[in-house]
């Protein structure tokens, strides 16, 4: 059995895998991230077919919040403002009886570094930060906010046979 087929589980950061990692900053505080319907959508298709989605991330706004679960993420496993991703990973995993070694974890950037070499598998976006491409099992041909996070999710599920899509779940479920 390959390290792809063993993954139960798919965690992420947000900035830099989700979006490129650009700011824009708004008055009040507010930053605005773009995100890939493409990378959404990889995440709705895991979803729809059973694969438990974690988000273990620094930012912390209502907007990401919103797009998260509008991609599938449940509530109790959006971690926000999170400054100890390893540490909370651990906990998150023990609370819910996850073997870290079924989850795949993909992050960009030094503060991701550990939770990439800790996790039963660890990628990162193309333009990752060298500490965390060096860590990686897997870095990307598409850079973060480009289609990384859809090429990680299909490569998981297509090793699995899963990666099937059912027009009528999906119009139940989204």
């Amino acid at each position: 059995m390959t390290p792809w087929e063993k993954i139960k589980v798919i965690c992420f950061d947000v900035d830099g895998v989700m979006t490129d990692g650009s700011l824009i900053a708004m008055d009040g505080y507010e930053f605005v991230r773009i995100f890939n319907a493409k990378d959404s959508f990889g995440l709705r298709m895991a979803a729809m077919n059973g694969y438990t989605l974690a988000v273990f991330t620094g930012g912390d706004t209502e907007g990401v919040h919103r797009r998260l679960i509008s991609a599938g993420v449940r509530e109790e496993n959006i971690h926000m403002h999170c400054r100890g991703k390893l540490k909370t990973f651990k906990a998150w995993c023990e609370k819910n009886g996850i073997d870290p070694s079924e989850a795949l974890y993909i992050g960009d950037d030094i503060p991701d570094a550990q939770l990439v070499e800790y996790a039963g598998l660890g990628a990162c976006p193309a333009d990752a930060a060298p500490e965390v491409r060096a860590v990686a099992d897997y870095i990307c041909q598409h850079p973060g906010g480009r289609e990384c996070m859809r090429e990680i999710v299909e490569k998981v599920m297509r090793s699995q046979g899963t990666w099937k899509f059912s027009a009528d779940m999906y119009e139940k479920i989204f």
